[in-house]
């Protein structure tokens, strides 16, 4: 028997949520045959498996939480050893995550749990889907591929939509390359109504269930209940553990509370000089960067553990991302010496690869101040949340007009309100002040 433990998805992350196996117990499998989708706070992907033989056990079912490097699945293998997936010229799964303007030892995630049983690197694959990102499995880079549902082909993400949005895939056209079902094949079925799952006929007797509970299934997590008993006519909801991108928010907003001294500081930029239809998200974007120049400090991380600090050269901006499932801090890079349509481009797609679930986990990481525009929504000022190792965040509120004093008479111009938390352990309050100083002076310019 072998048993086959959870590989570090690529992502820095400690566990993943299982969305659905797609084989069963008992069933043959071939190497690098999809296993599983899982589901981490960033994207769905299909764990493949590492062998040749019978699956004869899985250690969860759908909506189970497996931490990495924890038992998924239990093999009867063919063979003596079993036939390992094949190993031939990929490159390191760290090589993903490098670029050129990031220092050597930049990355605050720390993998964990990998599978150090399998042998070799990866024959590298052809990927027809959506790139989800890369994961390591038992020492080998594996890409998101396709399946087959229904007679179309799928990459997890879009089958993950299409259970979302109540979508039948046997019954939607594809219109991706090679006949993959989009997103956007998925989203128009739903509106349009033409791909209802058909209803299933209740049987006679009740099932067993197919993930039946067992008592060595630690990673299953307990309904969460009140802390104290509460009146019938007062409990108006369910309650529900949470998932996914919520289940990683609430970890990272806990983590930052405890590991960062936060400050916040707050001021208008007059924008009355802007042309009409000017980019705000660019200009945010290029008044970060004016702020970063005049204070280095605070377009840097901080080592808590080490007290060190690393004052980067370049930036790449964490532009928080709002959805449905959560909250996304995506990873823009190269700000300070981007032109507005190379910017724009970036946001563009980056925003789009959000909303599909589709983004590759080096844009998840690795930035080196943060910015959010939830003025977009509503709001005037805010105390925003830091994510370590960075020191700083910017939150820029809704656009405002404003009675001001010009020349002894008065005039109307519009406002923008920008909030400033920086970890006070690192930054100094005049110098929290002169970035956002800059970062106003940048706004008030006509272009």
């Amino acid at each position: 028997m072998s048993v086959f433990n959870l590989p570090d998805l690529g992502e820095g992350l400690p566990d993943a949520e299982i969305v659905e196996w797609l084989v069963s117990e008992g069933d043959e499998v071939e190497v690098d045959q999809p296993l599983v989708s899982m589901e981490t706070a960033k994207a769905v992907v299909e764990v493949p498996s590492p062998f040749d033989g019978k699956v004869i056990k899985f250690y969860g079912g759908p909506g189970d939480v497996i931490k990495t490097g924890a038992p998924l699945a239990e093999f009867e293998v063919a063979g003596e050893a079993g036939k390992e997936a094949s190993t031939q010229d990929e490159p390191p799964a760290t090589e993903a995550a490098a670029e050129d303007d990031q220092p050597a030892d930049s990355a605050p995630d720390a993998s964990a749990g990998e599978d150090k049983g399998e042998a070799g690197k990866s024959e590298e694959r052809e990927d027809s889907g959506t790139v989800v990102g890369k994961m390591q499995a038992g020492g080998e880079v594996l890409k998101e591929r396709t399946s087959t549902v229904g007679g179309v082909k799928v990459t997890p993400a879009v089958r993950a939509l299409a259970r979302k949005l109540k979508v039948d895939l046997s019954q939607v056209s594809p219109s991706g390359a090679d006949g993959v079902v989009t997103a956007s094949d998925v989203r128009k079925a739903a509106e349009e109504g033409t791909a209802q799952p058909r209803r299933e006929q209740p049987s006679a007797s009740k099932p067993e269930p197919e993930f039946p509970t067992e008592p060595e299934r630690e990673q299953k997590p307990a309904s969460p209940a009140p802390s104290s008993p509460q009146p019938a006519a007062a409990a108006s909801g369910e309650w529900e553990p949470l998932r996914g991108t919520r289940r990683t928010m609430a970890r990272t907003m806990s983590e930052s509370q405890k590991r960062v001294v936060p400050t916040t500081l707050m001021d208008d930029a007059d924008i009355h000089a802007w042309r009409a239809g000017e980019d705000v998200t660019f200009r945010l974007l290029r008044a970060l960067a004016a702020g970063a120049k005049a204070e280095p400090g605070l377009n840097a991380w901080y080592d808590d553990e080490q007290n060190m600090r690393m004052v980067h050269k370049g930036m790449d901006v964490g532009m928080a991302v709002d959805t449905a499932d959560g909250l996304f801090v995506a990873r823009l890079k190269g700000v300070h010496n981007g032109s507005r349509e190379d910017i724009r481009g970036e946001i563009n797609r980056l925003k789009e690869n959000v909303k599909n679930r589709s983004i590759p986990p080096e844009d998840l990481k690795d930035y080196t101040i943060m910015l959010s525009n939830f003025g977009v929504f509503a709001g005037r000022y805010a105390t925003p949340i830091i994510n370590p190792p960075c020191v700083s965040i910017v939150a820029a509120g809704v656009l405002r007009h404003e009675v001001v004093p010009v020349l002894g008479g008065v005039e109307v111009h519009r406002m923008i309100p920008l909030s400033l938390t920086f970890d006070h352990r690192t930054v100094t309050g005049g110098e929290a002040a002169r970035f956002l100083k800059a970062m106003i002076a940048d706004l008030s310019k006509a272009e």
